[in-house]
């Protein structure tokens, strides 16, 4: 390695930056395309309507010609949308889990704020005759009734039903009854929505994420932990089809065809008893941290952690979550632990060790202070927490937490460094080295928004999240080798700027880079 590089400070300003003509840049493994479907309810024009919470919008689908016909997005209001539902009007609302607003589009196509129960609104429905309903799940566990036009505060119907989720996917029974599964209760159970009445409709399940009624009043559970679609009738719980886990939500057509969707994989299945005909591909869905592991490239893809060869990009290993129940959690990074995976998640608030031939969890440090990323350091683990803004060291051996250094604005990506540590700053748009003994020292600064960062020889490679730009460092100057789409944004302060980690990685003679927004690893040759 260079040592004039990794010794000496350097201050570089953007403004002398050279700018590679991009022709280099190659996509080496497409995705899904879309960053995960959740919610999903078919509108009267006879298309599906899909939310993506990671991808901040709802997708519109034909799913008689396999293709999306409109997003709304940002720019329309929308974010973060977990679920999705439609009143006897035609107008369209979502609940945006992250934030706890629930808003839609009224029938002149304005946007209406219903309300704000707070972080943890997920699924949403209408009654028949229009009285609009959401629950909280995940980040907290109340069932409410909101006014769809936002002129009066949401009612509580139950500021607790149980522990971590009151209710997920819901729908409104042909009994006058609102129905949904209790996630970790392994249940489906109706709601008596005035009286606050609660019956147990079904059991014996995996782990239910969601409820649909056919046009005939039948019953169709999603539970995921099982990968499978379960109708019930008459008490009795049937197989009616067979997929996979990483499943997330249902929904009927005018038809009564059945159509599935997977946050692990970004897919949209149509199922019946007898098959099941892909609607929209799945694949890498939220293209956060990146690392090699021998000859594969590892994705942390929030709902999965997935592996794909470097000679060839086919899939090696695939290990879908389950959220809050799978062992492996929800990850935004990785990085390499000896023969082993680290694993960073600031969703669950922890960092993992996986053993990555079989998926087994060999380590787990839980409750952090909103973790970005980690690394090994000597014999310990070096974390950027963004919730005290600091770099904290963990001894496993231990279990001792301590802090090596902090006052960092957005502590990013931390990465080894020589034997020093190198951290992106991405509030302060600098990188600052860090020795054994908590000594900060700017590396390079003047950079927007710096996240993934990679090292090769006397080069250091940074993703800016903000312009989507690939830069390298080198003698003293940057040039922009590549670029790509900017990174998506926090949906509130609750979540790290970087949001989903956007990472680098090298392998041989190519740098791969995480396109977050495209689903996509893109390479270049350096």
């Amino acid at each position: 390695m260079n040592k004039f590089l990794f010794s000496t400070l350097l201050v570089l300003a953007l403004g002398s930056c050279s700018v590679n003509n991009n022709q280099q840049l190659e996509t080496f493994i497409t995705g899904a395309e879309i960053a995960g479907v959740n919610g999903m309810h078919f509108g009267p024009d006879g298309y599906l309507y899909a939310a993506s919470v990671i991808g901040s919008d709802i997708t519109v689908i034909d799913t008689e010609n396999k293709n999306i016909v409109k997003r709304y997005g940002l720019s329309e209001g929308v974010i973060g949308p977990d679920d999705v539902a439609f009143n006897s009007k035609g107008e369209f609302f979502w609940t945006s889990i992250l934030t706890g607003e629930v808003a839609g589009f009224n029938a002149e196509g304005e946007k209406v704020i219903a309300g704000n129960p707070g972080p943890g609104v997920n699924p949403i429905t209408f009654s028949d005759d229009d009285r609009l309903f959401v629950a909280q799940c995940f980040f907290d566990n109340g069932l409410f009734e909101l006014d769809s036009n936002g002129v009066n505060e949401p009612r509580t119907i139950f500021s607790e039903i149980g522990e971590y989720c009151g209710l997920n996917g819901m729908d409104w029974g042909p009994d006058g009854r609102l129905y949904g599964p209790r996630w970790f209760n392994n249940e489906v159970v109706s709601v008596d929505v005035d009286t606050g009445n609660i019956r147990k409709e079904a059991s014996g399940f995996n782990v239910p994420a969601a409820v649909k009624f056919n046009s005939k009043g039948e019953l169709f559970v999603l539970d995921t932990g099982a990968g499978k679609v379960v109708k019930v009738l008459d008490g009795k719980n049937s197989d009616y089809a067979l997929i996979e886990n990483g499943l997330d939500n249902l929904a009927f057509n005018n038809k009564d065809e059945l159509f599935v969707s997977s946050y692990s994989e970004g897919y949209v299945l149509k199922v019946s008893e007898n098959a099941v005909e892909p609607i929209l591909p799945g694949g890498i869905s939220h293209a956060g941290g990146i690392a090699i592991i021998d000859n594969d490239i590892v994705v942390a893809d929030i709902q999965s952690v997935k592996a794909y060869s470097t000679e060839d990009g086919s899939e090696s290993w695939n290990y879908k979550n389950t959220f809050r129940v799978s062992p492996m959690g929800a990850n935004t990074s990785v990085s390499t632990y000896d023969n082993n995976l680290i694993l960073t998640s600031w969703l669950d608030g922890h960092i993992k060790i996986m053993r990555p031939d079989n998926g087994e969890i060999l380590e787990s440090l839980e409750n952090l202070n909103v973790p970005v990323s980690a690394t090994k350091f000597n014999d310990l683990i070096a974390i950027a927490m963004h919730g005290d803004q600091s770099i904290t060291l963990h001894n496993f051996k231990t279990g001792i937490n301590s802090i090596l250094a902090d006052g960092f604005i957005a502590p990013t990506h931390v990465v080894n460094y020589a034997d020093k540590l190198l951290v992106s700053d991405r509030g302060a748009g600098q990188l600052v080295s860090i020795d054994a003994d908590g000594n900060k020292e700017i590396v390079i600064q003047g950079l927007d928004s710096p996240e993934g960062i990679a090292i090769k020889g006397g080069s250091i490679f940074i993703f800016e999240g903000n312009t989507g730009e690939v830069k390298e460092i080198k003698d003293n100057s940057i040039s922009t080798i590549a670029k790509v789409n900017p990174g998506s944004n926090a949906q509130s302060e609750l979540q790290p700027p970087s949001m989903v980690f956007n990472g680098l990685a090298i392998k041989g003679d190519y740098l791969y880079i995480s396109g977050e927004l495209e689903k996509t690893l893109f390479r270049i040759k350096i």
